[in-house]
């Protein structure tokens, strides 16, 4: 399976970070100075894919708009002597090609991934969720191709997760059959606790065949009113072979408040310039908590 194309959902409303989500998608909060849709795209690319298919919303202009280039930034910041500066902005423009899609309808992920399909064709293609920054050497998504490569199927990529949590995601069951990879047989959309199948959660990483659009075509509304894509993986998992493999790299559910404070510690420990003042900052505050020694 030779993989080309991406499909990133981001027609959400982002309701869960209103009111900063009011005027602005929820995809361009920024993990320090990174909109966290650039450090989903930049996965995409370093596992070796130049065409990135948004499916947008309305009012998500502002998404499309910094995969292009700034002239009138671009030009200042040349002028003011500034020109490495310019061409970080210039790089954004150069990472990939950029498709947007209109999904006119907010009716869930399995149509927002079927939206897709007049730039997909009849070829396989992975598909990455915004909510989940996932921080590794090798990319999450290319774990996954590899995989799917190897294995001539679809993949999903999978975590375990407590117990507890299973009623968050989309859980697989299935076989054994190494210590990273499951043959799925079953699907459940946030199941409630003691009806889960395993605790092996998909976060939002996909490798999938073709046949995953008829079968979307077909799916009726599931929880909460919409296409769930868990639904129709379900039905690709009896039509086809379907795989989760449980990826290496850590995940920051950043759809959340606190994943997305998580990840904004995390990145900022990881940059040179930032993780001596980051630690400072943790200290200060750590230190001031009640009970804690000042």
């Amino acid at each position: 399976m030779k993989i080309r194309k991406a499909v990133i959902p981001c027609a959400g409303l982002g309701t869960r970070f209103l009111p900063a989500t009011k005027a602005t998608p929820k995809e361009m909060l920024p993990i320090i100075d990174i909109p966290m849709i650039q450090y989903i795209v930049e996965e995409a690319v370093r596992a070796g894919i130049r065409d990135i298919v948004f499916i947008t919303g309305r009012n998500k202009d502002s998404i499309v708009d910094h995969f292009d280039y700034a002239y009138e930034i671009e030009t200042v910041l040349e002028k003011k002597g500034n020109a490495a500066l310019a061409e970080v902005s210039r790089n954004i423009a150069k990472l990939c090609n950029i498709i947007t899609i209109r999904q006119k309808n907010p009716m869930g992920l399995g149509h927002a991934v079927l939206c897709a399909e007049p730039v997909i064709g009849n070829e396989p293609f992975a598909v990455l969720l915004g909510d989940d920054l996932i921080d590794s050497s090798v990319p999450c998504i290319g774990q996954l191709m590899d995989v799917a490569e190897k294995l001539g199927s679809s993949v999903v990529g999978v975590m375990e997760v407590p117990e507890k949590e299973v009623t968050k995601y989309g859980i697989v069951g299935g076989t054994r059959v190494d210590s990273k990879t499951t043959r799925v047989h079953t699907l459940v959309e946030k199941p409630v606790l003691g009806e889960a199948p395993s605790r092996l959660a998909i976060p939002g990483r996909y490798v999938l065949s073709p046949g995953i659009f008829d079968i979307l075509r077909k799916t009726a509304p599931g929880k909460g009113g919409e296409i769930q894509l868990t639904d129709g993986l379900k039905v690709l998992a009896e039509k086809e072979k379907l795989f989760a493999y449980e990826f290496d790299g850590t995940r920051y559910d950043t759809g959340d408040r606190m994943g997305y404070i998580e990840a904004t510690i995390a990145f900022a420990l990881k940059r040179p310039e930032l993780k001596e003042e980051m630690a400072k900052l943790l200290k200060k505050y750590v230190q001031t908590l009640p009970g804690e020694k000042s």
